[in-house]
């Protein structure tokens, strides 16, 4: 079984986000894969984004971005500029290159 190679991507971040992962709008990041399970390779797929961000680049308040293993109700996800409920959400399978934007539409007042 051979490993899958590292990715490197963009993660973007707007709306306020950008706070809870180290004040930076931008990250330029070499995703390396996920470990494999018993029987098979596990994808690189942005579930597995969401998890490696929250355990690698997330500085502070994971609730604020993090619900039930996933991105909280109110966050945005673009994959190439493409709204990620049209690539299948958590399912989409990164490739190299790809650019993952998230926005929260949510602001205090």
């Amino acid at each position: 079984m051979t490993e899958a190679p590292t990715l490197n991507l963009k993660i973007e971040f707007g709306g306020g986000l950008e706070l809870l992962f180290d004040n930076k709008r931008s990250h330029r990041v070499a995703l390396p894969p996920p470990p494999p399970s018993d029987t098979q390779a596990a994808p690189t797929d942005i579930n597995y984004l969401i998890q490696w961000m929250k355990d690698n680049l997330l500085r502070e308040r994971a609730e604020l971005f993090i619900e039930n293993g996933t991105v909280r109700p109110g966050i945005l996800v673009l994959v190439n500029d493409t709204d990620w409920e049209l690539e299948g959400e958590g399912e989409y399978e990164l490739k190299e290159g790809d650019e993952v934007v998230f926005i929260s539409t949510l602001h205090g007042g």
